[in-house]
């Protein structure tokens, strides 16, 4: 529940009633560096793939796995700092367009579909794979001004799908052992 004081409007501050544990600041951040780590070795290692653009998007194997370990509030905020700091120190002002409309779609969709408690982590990761590749697209279309390139799209949504697979199936056994932890952690 959130609680708003007349001081704190004044300033733009909202405080709430829930505490954090410095238990969770630090599995956030370590799970925000891994991100950043797995995105960036995936950008030095190209993927012998005729087609440009595939990307396996192994950052998202820590994204997926806070998701189902930390809750949804938590995935959001680490995917937004890890596609924000990927972009400043790997990148350029495009790749986090592409970046922040690929995977904050991706991340919407796969919220949604874990909350509705009728698919596998790997079901989530592959909706995600799909989505992602549909938030870039979309972006590419608006940043370039033509429609032509949702023509491309049929092939990264087949990559999404099989990408989507491979890194739930990563995911899943990422939370089951990471999972243990925390909660033993947390009590």
């Amino acid at each position: 529940m959130i609680l708003l004081c007349s001081n704190c409007l004044q300033i733009g501050i909202v405080r709430t009633n829930m505490k954090i544990k410095a238990s969770d600041i630090t599995i956030g951040g370590v799970m925000t560096a891994l991100a950043m780590i797995f995105a960036y070795i995936e950008s030095l290692i190209p993927i012998p793939v005729p087609i440009p653009g595939i990307k396996l998007g192994v950052a998202n194997i820590a994204v997926i796995a806070v998701l189902y370990v930390l809750g949804s509030r938590e995935a959001v905020i680490i995917n937004l700092l890890r596609i924000t700091l990927t972009a400043v120190l790997f990148g350029n002002f495009n790749s986090f367009l592409f970046s922040i409309a690929g995977g904050m779609l991706s991340l919407t969709v796969m919220i949604a579909l874990k909350h509705t408690k009728k698919f596998s982590i790997v079901g989530v990761s592959v909706a995600g794979g799909a989505a992602h590749n549909i938030g870039q697209v979309t972006a590419a279309v608006f940043l370039m001004d033509t429609a032509a390139i949702y023509y491309y799209l049929p092939v990264l949504l087949i990559a999404g799908v099989v990408t989507g697979v491979v890194i739930g199936i990563v995911g899943g056994i990422v939370t089951q052992r990471v999972y243990p932890v925390i909660l033993k952690n947390k009590n």
